[in-house]
Parts: structure tokens; C-alpha cells; sequence
């Protein structure tokens, strides 16, 4: 997207009462948006209504999204859909036209409603369909208790307009108010004021007050329960997994504290977190008030919590301050990382912050070497126009975001850092933002106001990694390194040496093995630290990728790694192992797990995996 096309997006009014809204105007300009049908600068959605009845017997979502607007004189207003069964539309209480357009693969379909310059509202009666992407159905066998069936959604990037239909923007942020209607036996939670407790009847209210946009609107249903850690923090889990969620997220408050004394209030009243059964695709989504996670992360001694930390950032960096559009990613991902690091380093010293950093730039030299033939999908400023916004989700994003933070901070000192996002977050609540605003923001706050010059055209335009990019270090690694290489010297290892070693020192011990490493040597490893049966998720990720990769074969292991795949659905784990019988020409052993593990999958993770087997239903 051209620069010139850039308009300055402002903060659309939070809205003092859901229920009575007050009269409101277009002033603000949007960014033209490659990823939706919605012509904001027309006609806008400001507040939703959402009454809908869930049922489990036909794996169907029926009911209707009111919304309010505010025209700008316009005689049509456009939302997303995609495979919605659209029954009938109203404007005003009354019957209207619609249609909707074309099908296209990625975006679904405009929804074109007809409206009067005078309405102010709208009603659309719809019904979900079997291939609605971002809903995923569980029966009681997907679950931790086997016991009662579960449903969770997941919206991020543009998958909730396979579920609502809506304008489908990162840039228009809405109020809502929900009406849900489940089987008594179970609870919903939604991203918005939630229950403690089962209702009798089966129907939950939810109201969230804050504008948020459409991807951070989540609704989760399950045989579900609640456990406080403090007044504004606490866990959802099924009951067999609730101590262990509690216990593992224990700090969560300490968390929010920790953040706030960074960067200010959290201006989300609640923060908890549900974990979901094992298909959810990613390692967290930062739904606002209560974030959703994949119970990956329950290791037991709380060694993979850096991820309720990261979820927390969101509350700043994507949730308060969003990214314009999905070509601005980065502002989301870049500076969450960077905030999370510097929360782990305030509870758990700089060691811990630095190894997770250093983790992060290995993903990042990884990533880039595999986009050597794209270089543009380097950059942090994208142009996904005519893809899926997925593609830019990777570690470009993540790593090279925070890595560019991090730079900055080294020139122009922590203190200035520090008072410059503080600012930028509180300029910028509630609101979003893309790159050319961000640049503007820096150069006035920070660098002119410091004299300060910093290749920041050159870190956001160009691709790769420029060369005056922070060294980050480790101690603790750089031991792990030596006892590595000692064993691979001398094929001995002094196992009480590890004994005190943290999840992420085996993690970088195991992906640090040589390309030649010796089927003897790691069954040697293995008998040594017995790795394949290990319960650390993330150390078994890495010791199945070793273990494709250099042909470590045996009844065990070979059943570990088929286990995994077809129990976790973490799209990130799932597509590295799956990588990995890729690039060790075992493509058929992936293919005859996958068709296996597949229906336990959430689209997200199958559209990834299909594309990079080449499957095909």
C-alpha cells in the first residue's frame, strides 16, 4: 500500500452507555483496507447486539447482530460474510434489500445492505454453516474431562465474519452486547464481562464496554469452571485441569502489576484466561478480559508462563493500540514481545528475559532463511494485498518487531524508552495506528525531541535485518553450548551439570545439535535425560524435530511423535514437525499421521498444513 494512500486514523469515541448511545458523526479517515468489503468512510458499525442460540445437536449458531451505525449519507453499508446463511435484513425495525457479492477465497463475500441516510440501525438474521472457519466443535472425546462436548471461536485475522457478520477491519472498533443461549449443563464466556458460575437456564449476558475490533469478539462454550488468584485476575478451566491452571498461573497479578508499573493502567477492569482442550491452534489469543490458551503451557512448574505475559501485553500493544491493517502487523506482535520480555525480566530476573530473547532471534534467523527467496515478506511493513493476512503472522512480526524495539532502546536509553511508549499507549488508547503514524509519533516524541538519528526507514522498509541490530547474549547458554559440545567431542555428559537447567536451557541444548549428529549419540541423550517421554511440551517439540530430521527411529519415539500430532493442535508445534518430515524426504510418514490427526485440527492450523503437504480432502 502506497504512503500517499495513507490517512491519519483517529480514535473512534468510546461509548459512556452500551445501551443508549449517543448520536455520533464520521470524522475520522480510514486506511484503505485490502483485507475487507467494509467501506467505513461511508456508512460504520459502532455497537452490536448480538442474540444468538448455540446448538450442539446440529453444530449450528442461529440468531441475529443488530447494530448501530452512523452514515455519512450513504445508501448502502457493507459488512464481511463468509459461508453465513444470511435469512433476512432490516434497517429501522423494517424489511430491506441485500445481496451478497461474489465469493472470494480468502475475504468471503460483501454483504450490501440498502439503508436510508437516516438509519440507525440495522438487524441481520443469520445462520452459521459446516464451513464456518473460526468455529470449532468439539465432542466430549476432544476434551481434558471427556465428558460433555466443547466450542470455542478464534477470529484473528479475518475469520469472524465466518461467524458474525460484520465489518471485519482491525481499524473499526465496536462496543457489543451479547445474549447466548447453550445447554444448561454448560457455561459460555465471551471476550466481555463474564460469569463466575452456571446459569439455570443456559443463557448468559455479556457486555463488553470498551471498543474493541471484530477479531477480538470470543465466545467459548464447555463443562467449564472459575478459580480467582485476585480480585481482577482468575482461570477457567474444565475440572480436572482447574488446580493445575491455577497453579501454573498463579502470578498473573503479579504480572499486572509488573505491567502496569511499566507502561501504565490496565484499562480492562478483569484479566483471566481460559484454557481451552488441545486443538486450539495458537499458544494464546489476547481476547480482551479474558484471554484464551492452549494447555501446551500447563508444564507444571510454571517454566512456559512467558505466554500469559505476552497475552497480557496485548492489553497495551494490539488490544488498546490496534494495527490499522494486517500489513501492520508488526505494531501488534513487535512491541507485545518486546513488553513481554520486559515484564518476564521484572519478575524473573535478565537471565530468564534474555534466554526467551535469544530464543526469539534463533525463530527469526530460521524465519529469514526460509523467506531468502521472498525477501519482501522480510520487511515489517508488509503488502498482503491479494493474500491471506496469515502469511505475515511469523516471526518477522514477532522477532525482528521486537528486535527493532530493542535496538532503539540501546540508543536512546531505557529511561527515554520507557516515558516514550508509556506516552505512546496513553496517546493512542482505544484507538489505531499504522506504520507512517508510528514513524511520525517516533520521530516527534522521541528521536528530534532527543536529537537522536536511528535508521528507522531502513529497519521498517527494507528487508532482512540491518547491521547495527542489538547482540543479544546469555550466560546460561552460552554453558549450555560448552556442555554440548563436550558431549559431541567426547560422547560424554555429566548429567548432574543439568540438573538445574530451565525448560528453555534444554530447548536451546536440543535445537543446537550439529547436522551430523549420530543416532547413537541421541539415543545416548535419550537414555540419558529420557527426552522422548518428556512433559514439557515445548522440549518435546524440539526433540521430535531433532529426532525426524536425523532419522532417530524406534517403536518409542516414532508412536511419541504420532501421539503428539494427533492430540496437540498448536499450529506452531504442529507445522514444525510437519516441516520437518518435509525436509528429511519422510513427506509420506507425514502424510499418513496427518490424515489421521487432521479432523482433530482447527482451520487455522489444517489451512497451513494442507498448503505445506500439498493435501487435498
Amino acid at each position: 500500500m502506497k504512503k500517499a494512500f495513507i490517512l491519519a486514523v483517529s480514535c473512534i469515541c468510546i461509548l459512556t452507555s452500551c445501551e443508549q448511545p449517543k448520536e455520533k458523526k464520521i470524522t475520522n479517515k480510514y486506511t484503505e483496507e485490502p483485507h475487507s468489503f467494509a467501506q467505513p468512510n461511508n456508512a460504520i458499525i459502532t455497537h452490536l447486539d448480538l442474540n444468538i442460540d448455540v446448538n450442539f445437536n446440529t453444530h449450528v449458531i442461529s440468531g441475529t447482530a443488530t447494530y448501530n451505525i452512523v452514515n455519512n449519507g450513504a445508501t448502502e453499508i457493507i459488512l464481511d460474510a463468509k459461508h453465513l446463511d444470511i435469512s433476512e435484513v432490516k434497517a429501522d425495525g423494517k424489511e430491506t434489500t441485500f445481496t451478497l457479492g461474489d465469493m472470494d477465497e480468502q475475504l468471503g463475500q460483501p454483504l450490501t445492505i440498502v439503508i436510508k441516510e437516516t438509519t440507525k440501525k440495522i438487524a441481520i438474521t443469520y445462520k452459521t454453516t459446516s464451513k464456518t472457519e473460526a468455529l470449532q466443535w468439539l465432542n466430549a472425546q476432544q476434551t481434558a474431562d471427556k465428558t460433555h462436548p466443547f466450542l470455542f471461536t478464534q477470529g484473528q485475522a479475518i475469520l469472524t465474519r465466518t461467524w458474525i457478520p460484520i465489518q471485519d477491519s482491525p481499524q473499526i472498533r465496536i462496543t457489543y452486547n451479547a445474549t447466548v443461549k447453550v445447554p444448561s449443563d454448560l457455561m459460555a464466556v465471551m471476550s466481555a464481562e463474564n460469569p463466575k458460575k452456571k446459569t439455570a437456564d443456559g443463557i448468559y449476558n455479556f457486555k463488553m464496554v470498551q471498543p474493541i475490533p471484530a477479531y477480538l469478539i470470543a465466545l467459548a462454550i464447555g463443562d467449564i469452571e472459575y478459580k480467582a488468584i485476585s480480585d481482577r485476575t482468575g482461570v477457567y478451566a474444565e475440572k480436572s485441569m482447574i488446580d493445575k491452571v491455577f497453579h501454573e498461573f498463579s502470578d498473573m497479578e503479579k504480572m499486572v502489576l509488573a505491567a502496569e508499573k511499566l507502561y501504565g493502567a490496565y484499562d480492562w477492569e478483569q484479566f483471566d484466561v481460559i484454557v481451552l482442550p488441545p486443538s486450539f491452534p495458537f499458544g494464546g489469543m489476547e481476547n480482551p478480559r479474558l484471554t484464551f490458551a492452549t494447555p501446551t503451557v500447563i508444564a507444571g512448574d510454571k517454566s512456559l508462563t512467558s505466554l500469559v505475559a505476552h497475552e497480557l501485553a496485548h492489553s497495551w500493544s494490539g488490544n488498546l493500540v490496534t494495527n490499522a491493517t494486517w500489513n501492520d502487523f508488526w505494531l501488534n506482535e513487535g512491541f507485545t514481545v518486546y513488553f513481554e520480555i520486559r515484564i518476564m525480566e521484572a519478575l524473573y530476573g535478565k537471565e530468564r528475559a534474555n534466554m526467551l530473547a535469544l530464543i526469539g532471534r534463533q525463530d527469526l534467523d530460521e524465519e529469514l532463511e526460509s523467506l531468502k527467496d521472498t525477501p519482501n515478506d522480510t520487511k515489517l511493513k508488509l503488502d498482503l494485498k491479494g493474500r491471506s493476512p496469515d502469511d505475515g503472522m511469523n516471526s518477522i512480526a514477532y522477532d525482528e518487531g521486537y528486535l527493532f524495539l530493542r535496538t532503539l532502546e540501546e540508543k536512546v536509553g531505557r529511561k527515554k524508552m520507557d516515558a516514550f511508549l508509556k506516552s505512546y499507549f496513553k496517546k493512542n488508547a482505544f484507538s489505531t495506528t499504522n506504520t507512517e503514524d508510528f514513524i511520525t509519533y517516533l520521530n516527534t516524541n522521541l528521536l528530534e525531541k532527543n536529537d537522536i538519528t536511528f535508521n528507522t526507514k531502513e529497519w521498517i522498509y527494507e528487508p532482512g535485518v540491518p547491521d547495527n541490530a542489538a547482540i543479544i547474549q546469555s550466560d546460561a547458554f552460552s554453558s549450555v553450548e560448552k556442555i554440548l559440545q563436550t558431549f559431541i567431542d567426547t560422547k560424554t555428559i555429566d548429567s548432574t551439570s543439568t540438573n538445574r537447567w530451565t525448560p528453555q536451557e534444554w530447548v536451546h541444548f536440543v535445537r543446537n545439535f550439529p547436522e551430523d549428529i549420530k543416532i547413537e549419540q541421541m539415543q545416548q541423550l535419550d537414555d540419558t535425560f529420557n527426552f522422548t517421554e518428556s512433559t514439557n511440551s515445548y522440549i518435546s517439540m524440539v526433540w521430535y524435530e531433532q529426532s525426524i530430521l536425523n532419522g532417530y527411529h524406534g517403536n518409542k519415539v516414532d508412536s511419541k511423535i504420532s501421539e503428539f500430532l494427533n492430540t496437540v493442535g498448536r499450529r506452531w508445534y504442529v507445522t514444525t514437525l510437519f516441516k520437518a518430515f518435509k525436509k528429511a524426504d519422510r513427506i509420506d510418514e507425514g502424510l499418513t499421521i496427518y490424515k489421521t490427526a487432521r479432523p482433530n485440527y482447527h482451520s487455522v492450523t489444517t489451512n497451513t498444513v494442507d498448503a505445506l503437504l500439498g493435501y487435498n480432502i
